[in-house]
């Protein structure tokens, strides 16, 4: 359907705007998995087991014991292993304290059949914090059509499209609340279904990453995306208001240095690393002032107790600078009118003139199948049109 539109002129492959809407899944709201639940609850099986070892330690009488399992981290085969080992010394006990006994009772039990069902679940959530019971496929996420006003979550899926001319190019289902993390799968959909990249890539701040400047440049592709305080930065009173910010500091080149607004040096002092959710490193340079104690300045330029330290990712910088520029071009700012009325108005279609707010479908792979019947109609409506 998109090539055939694409040899009549109707859309272009190569030149596209893209965002990302939630559709709710076909899924109970109320049968869900959270993984800092697993955790809780695992932290508190590490403390009962710890207990209870160290119960039997002093009631052993000086017995041989084996050595104490180590509970940093537990699976199944050690939790199994740690209760026999438990029910073997302390069953030989004739004066067991009747609570301890009940609760190596419930232990033995319930917890290796618990931490089996945990281990299942965490290999089911992967890098998601929850899942769906009935669609383990599905997310529970913040949606805009929340009836009840009270903020709740509800099992979705994170929709991507790609779109020119008002018709749908390229689509993407995705298990992930936010659209940082979408836009690498989403190209690689884009590859796999054309041949090539687009050469053009116009998108909102929820996409304006590091991870996501690297991928763009690395398929050669122009990217008018904005980064988080873009538009904010286009407002003159966005400037009073941070004067003392790091960007606005004087960078020194021949020092590798940055110079305080009181006119002192802040020197280098180290890198500092961070791996986000999809395992891309991150790397800043940190930078500190020296005697910020008695600085005039100080409470106005800074809100730490010490000596002021900046962090600064340079490879960020360079990247936000030249998206500043593209997106303040000509054609940047032609490009961020067009995305407004091209690729919102597909979702606002879709979701508020035909009704389509909640797949009929469950799993990814079928939710994939039932949104490219709907990108395939929305195309012949546009085309009809």
């Amino acid at each position: 359907m998109v090539l055939l539109l694409a040899q009549q002129g109707l859309l272009s492959i190569e030149e596209v705007y893209t965002d990302g809407t939630k559709i709710e899944a076909n899924a109970n709201r109320y049968t869900f998995v959270w993984k800092k639940a697993i955790q809780t609850n695992k932290e508190k099986m590490k403390k009962q087991l710890r207990q209870i070892w160290e119960y039997a330690v002093r009631v052993n009488d000086g017995d041989d014991l084996p050595d104490p399992p180590d509970f940093t981290t537990i699976d199944k085969e050690k939790v199994q292993d740690t209760v026999n080992k438990l029910n073997e010394v302390l069953g030989k006990k004739d004066n067991i304290d009747k609570k301890l006994k009940a609760k190596l009772g419930y232990i033995t039990k319930n917890y290796p059949a618990n931490i089996a069902r945990y281990e299942t679940q965490e290999a089911i959530l992967g890098d998601r914090n929850s899942f769906s019971k009935t669609d383990p496929d599905a997310t529970f996420m913040r949606l805009k059509e929340d009836h009840m006003r009270n903020g709740s979550l509800k099992p979705a899926y994170n929709v991507q499209i790609s779109s020119s001319n008002q018709y749908i190019v390229n689509y993407s289902i995705h298990p992930n609340p936010t659209d940082t993390t979408t836009l690498t799968d989403h190209i690689t959909q884009h590859e796999k279904s054309f041949g090539a990249a687009p050469k053009i890539v116009t998108a909102d701040a929820g996409y304006g990453s590091q991870e996501n400047y690297t991928l763009l440049e690395s398929k050669a592709a122009t990217a008018y995306v904005k980064y988080g305080m873009f538009d904010k930065q286009q407002s003159s009173n966005f400037n009073k208001k941070h004067p003392f910010s790091a960007d606005k500091l004087f960078y020194n080149e021949k020092s590798d240095c940055y110079i305080c607004p009181m006119g002192q040096q802040m020197n280098y002092i180290g890198d500092s690393y961070r791996r986000t959710s999809t395992g891309f490193i991150q790397t800043s340079r940190k930078y500190q002032a020296k005697n910020c104690y008695g600085c005039p300045l100080n409470g106005a330029c800074h809100k730490s107790k010490g000596d002021r330290i900046i962090q600064v990712n340079v490879e960020l910088e360079r990247q936000k600078k030249k998206a500043h520029n593209l997106l303040n071009s000509e054609d940047g700012i032609a490009h961020r009118k067009k995305r407004c009325f091209d690729v919102e108005p597909i979702f606002g279609n879709i979701k508020q003139n035909h009704r389509f707010r909640r797949f009929m479908l469950r799993g990814k792979q079928k939710v994939a199948i039932e949104w490219g019947l709907i990108a395939i109609a929305q195309n012949i409506r546009k085309k009809a049109a």
